[in-house]
């Protein structure tokens, strides 16, 4: 199975802060909030949301294209991409723009504030998936994640005329979409991926109920943090998965795009939604244990005890063939 990656591509700037932001916040000020907050650490790290997922997926075996806008400075990042089994040939590189950056402080309480500048993914509307396709192998499903809002737009619009299945991913960008553009992202998507507070979003901004959601989508899969997933069909019964018990806690920066990988590799391989979601969970554990999100190794052997120890014998049986092709 053949994936087609869509989204940013971008550096991540990581600090840590050691204490609480809720200790910073007095509640009768919010209305003007002007803090500054001393940090003890930074990490200055490869992301990007498809990036992220693109890396995850190489790692797992697959042969992901890439499919996003970078500033000339990206040489060294797209030596290491390929390194990890991502095809980069589908990458604009923008004559005038720096890669987007990515800026985080996490507390104590893994809480974050983080901004995001564009830069060269404002570029990403230019592309397009009908000349990026053009005498590749054709994919088998187009993950359309967050970028530039007109390009989330574009790729949707051509994965749909090319006849191309698509997953939506808008995750952080449902701040920046209006109801008009959520609903034209999400419709006729064989996945939607959000997490808990992104699906209250995605309702909102679209006015859809979950049933109306889901009666234009194949499945929804939401993400509950330390709760597991959730996976949402329409006229079936939910399916649920809970997260690895007691993983270690170091960055979760792009843990999300690491459990995207894991699923959307199980899927790949053919593999039910719940191994899938296994899978999925896993992967995002991994991640979980490192600071930045193209840092956690791909290592069969520890996946599989990892599943083991999480879910079972049996279901740690049923993801070994996913994992024979991991680099």
């Amino acid at each position: 199975m053949r994936i087609a990656v869509t989204g940013s591509i971008a550096t991540d700037h990581l600090m840590v802060f050691p204490g609480r932001f809720t200790e910073q916040l007095i509640p009768d000020r919010l209305a003007r909030v002007s803090l500054s907050f001393l940090v003890d650490e930074l990490e200055v790290r490869r992301g990007g949301v498809a990036a992220n997922i693109a890396y995850g997926l190489g790692g797992l075996g697959l042969d992901p294209l890439l499919v996003g806008a970078v500033g000339d400075d990206f040489a060294e990042y797209e030596i290491w991409l390929k390194a990890h089994g991502v095809d980069t040939a589908a990458v604009h590189v923008s004559g005038e723009r720096a890669t987007a950056r990515f800026m985080c402080i996490t507390d104590e309480d893994a809480n974050q504030i983080a901004s995001f500048y564009a830069g060269a993914m404002q570029e990403a509307r230019d592309i397009d998936l009908r000349r990026v396709l053009d005498g590749r192998q054709r994919p088998d499903l187009v993950l359309v994640g967050p970028n530039d809002p007109e390009a989330m737009v574009r790729h949707t619009h051509q994965s749909r005329e090319l006849g191309l299945p698509f997953a939506a991913d808008p995750s952080q960008q449902l701040a920046r979409l209006d109801g008009p553009r959520v609903r034209d992202l999400v419709d006729g998507a064989h996945w939607l991926f959000t997490n808990e507070y992104e699906a209250g979003l995605l309702l909102a901004r679209t006015g859809w109920t979950r049933e109306e959601v889901l009666d234009r989508v194949g499945a929804w899969v939401t993400t509950l943090s330390a709760e597991g997933v959730r996976i949402d069909r329409a006229g079936l019964p939910v399916l649920t998965v809970p997260a690895v018990p007691d993983a270690p806690v170091t960055d979760p920066t792009g843990v999300g795009d690491a459990f995207r990988a894991g699923f959307l590799a199980a899927l790949a391989r053919e593999l039910p939604p719940v191994a899938a979601a296994r899978l999925g969970c896993v992967v995002a554990a991994t991640a979980l244990s490192t600071v930045g999100s193209q840092s956690y190794r791909i290592d069969r052997d520890h996946l599989l005890t990892t599943a083991e120890r999480a879910y079972g014998t049996a279901a740690a049986q049923e993801l070994a063939p996913a994992l024979d092709g991991t680099r």
